[in-house]
């Protein structure tokens, strides 16, 4: 047992020094990938009995919730998704509400996260697996300082599936976190033909792994 009485004033600086290194990396690791327990302040929103259907594909594809997607939640409660506004690769607007009738997995991502330019070539072999199904990868770049980066970023790495969105303004980061649905990046959410919630993955995953496919391939069955 140590004797606090014999420890020098520059051991319990050492002390306290490592004790603040190790939050700090915890608080760090919590910021950028959305996870560690961070406490869930916003605004959860309300229950929409219309969205039953999503909660029940997501009990139905539960068993599949493994391997390069075991952190991925699932919805418990039938909510809807905000109604998101972006822009696509011309400057259009677009909107969640565009892709009803395909199931739709929202992915949240940027050119300073690390994660999500690791993430990138996995949704683009994603959706080259999945063409031809009622499906869409829609991902949105946050990217807010210069435009062209993440178009040079995603042209250099050889994405040829992915179609380019993008919200400089980060109001679909801040509408999702306002609904607890987004902590940090990269995030994703798999949302239904409806535009309501199957489930959310905070942090990066292996969206080209058979694991996912498989989950993916599920959640499309009627």
């Amino acid at each position: 047992m140590t004797d606090k009485k014999s420890e020098t004033p520059r051991s319990g600086m050492l002390r306290t020094l490592l004790l603040a290194a190790v939050l700090g990396a915890v608080a760090g690791l919590a910021g950028v990938y959305g996870i560690g327990g961070l406490k869930r302040n916003g605004t959860v929103a309300e229950a929409d009995p219309a969205c039953a259907d999503a909660v029940n594909t997501a009990r139905r594809i539960a068993p599949l919730v493994r391997g390069e997607i075991a952190a991925l939640v699932l919805a418990e409660t039938p909510r809807r998704m905000p109604e998101l506004g972006f822009r696509d690769a011309s400057g259009r607007p677009v909107q969640l509400a565009d892709f009803r009738g395909r199931t739709v997995l929202i992915n949240l991502w940027a050119t300073w996260c690390v994660p999500c330019r690791k993430e990138m070539p996995a949704l683009d072999t994603l959706v080259r697996l999945m063409k031809g199904e009622d499906f869409a990868v829609v991902a949105i770049n946050l990217d807010a300082r210069d435009p062209e980066k993440p178009r040079r970023f995603l042209s250099e790495i050889g994405v040829q599936n992915l179609v380019y969105y993008e919200d400089s303004s980060n109001v679909v980061f801040n509408e999702l976190k306002r609904v607890g649905r987004v902590f940090g990046l990269p995030t994703s959410i798999l949302v239904d033909r409806k535009g309501c919630e199957i489930g959310y993955l905070a942090g990066p995953a292996e969206w080209s792994s058979e694991d996912a496919i498989k989950l993916v391939r599920a959640a499309l069955a009627k």
